[in-house]
């Protein structure tokens, strides 16, 4: 087999692994990273002295591909599993949100409907046919199927809190995704999450120790301005600087309107090509992490399910990992996901923490700001896609009209939602299709 040379853009799980099979078989692999930091939403940051992911991550049994590729890398043994713990808040009250019995206790709904509920999850977690669910909004299904109270009350709050004003479009192919290979990694004693010790970036790290011993050349804070095909059929690719450079071949792993901007000035793109690729809409994600010397709640996960409150979701990440890890303190998330106008996504760090706070407080009367330690801002602008239902028409090939360049990433993985374990499950299908063609 001849040696070619691949560039992959994109620093994420995704081009991290790819660019690892490829090299292994032999090939030059060049990545190129807008940032400066590569693993995309698995990228660390420093918290009380320790690594920690700046968008909130952990493991399921299911996970099998990101587990096997530990193993690969040598951490395997580093991935750790922990007991997880849910609740759910809901008319000033937190209730414990962990499984059925938790599900029969629960006051909000009528004591039909809690049976109701159950029993439509139970369902959904057994069948397998999911192409049933493709063209059917998760919101309409789940009005028919469980109906008004348990809706409003459990599902409408999710939906919006996950999707915004686009909750009543969401296929219901995507929750029932969720709500299967959840199920699927229970064990007898409850639900165990994994997490690396030192955080993800013990994955990444051996990933690019591994990259680093086959020869692969990662360039960070590089600004692509375009892509397209040499007179030939190898692959160009200008950078913002003037710079030209080529390739045998090409993965992109940008978001799906990112790479349309790229490959919008190529003759050989067709405006239909970039009007499907640019269909396909992403909201951004707000966080606040913070630490604190005090000890705010029993649970690990909270689904927020009150709409007038302005986050979805609040983790104590402490309760899954030790707070030894992290100087004896206590680590917090506030997260949410809104469109790119919205004004959680748009207004200051200083503003957002007022809102989120004051929210807390409602949530926590006892929650205390004085004893917030550390505080840290993030802000992704493509964090989540939306898969509405005819999703499955705007799903983009791998294969691109331009010769030698493969599109790779999350809008791509349907139905599961995007997440670190499928990055590196779409990272190993496209080297593995790459090598088999060159």
């Amino acid at each position: 087999m001849s040696k070619k040379s691949f560039v992959i853009i994109g620093a994420g799980y995704t081009g991290l692994t790819a660019a690892l099979k490829l090299a292994e078989a032999g090939h030059k692999v060049t990545i190129l990273e807008r940032g400066t930091i590569i693993g995309g939403l698995a990228s660390d940051f420093k918290v009380e002295g320790a690594s920690l992911e700046r968008a909130y991550h952990h493991l399921f049994k299911t996970d099998t591909d990101i587990i096997s590729m530990a193993n690969e890398l040598g951490v395997g043994n580093k991935l750790k599993w922990h007991n997880s713990s849910v609740s759910l808040y809901y008319e000033n009250t937190l209730y414990p949100f962990k499984g059925a019995l938790d599900l029969i206790r629960f006051k909000p709904l009528s004591f039909f409907n809690r049976i109701r509920a159950g029993l439509i999850v139970l369902y959904l977690q057994k069948t397998n046919n999911w192409q049933q669910f493709q063209k059917i909004s998760a919101y309409d299904w789940m009005l028919k199927a469980a109906g008004k109270q348990v809706t409003k009350v459990i599902w409408e709050p999710l939906l919006k809190g996950k999707f915004d004003k686009h909750y009543n479009k969401v296929a219901m192919a995507w929750l029932w995704a969720r709500i299967h290979i959840r199920a699927q990694s229970r064990e007898p004693g409850g639900e165990k999450l994994g997490y690396f010790e030192d955080g993800f970036q013990t994955f990444t790290d051996a990933l690019a120790t591994k990259l680093g011993e086959l020869g692969v050349d990662i360039r960070t804070g590089v600004e692509i301005a375009s892509l397209d095909n040499t007179q030939g059929s190898k692959v160009n690719i200008t950078l913002s600087s003037g710079q030209n450079m080529t390739y045998d071949a090409c993965i992109a792993t940008t978001p799906s309107h990112v790479f349309a901007s790229l490959i919008q000035n190529s003759k050989t793109i067709r405006r239909s090509y970039l009007e499907k690729l640019n269909s396909i809409d992403y909201l951004g994600a707000r966080l606040l992490i913070f630490s604190s010397t005090q000890d705010i709640s029993p649970y690990y996960w909270h689904n927020i399910n009150d709409l007038d409150l302005p986050f979805l979701v609040f983790i104590h990440h402490t309760k899954l990992i030790d707070k030894k890890y992290y100087n004896g303190k206590f680590i917090y998330y506030i997260a949410t996901y809104v469109p790119h106008d919205h004004e959680l996504f748009t207004n200051s760090d200083k503003s957002l923490e007022r809102i989120w706070f004051t929210a807390l407080k409602q949530i926590f009367p006892d929650f205390d700001t004085k004893r917030i330690r550390e505080k840290h801002f993030f802000r992704f602008a493509n964090a989540q896609h939306i898969v509405d239902a005819n999703y499955v028409n705007k799903i983009p090939k791998t294969e691109t009209p331009l010769k030698n360049v493969y599109l790779s990433n999350f809008s791509q993985i349907y139905p599961e939602d995007r997440g670190t374990n499928y990055a590196v499950r779409e990272g190993k299908q496209i080297a593995s299709k790459l090598i088999d063609r060159h």
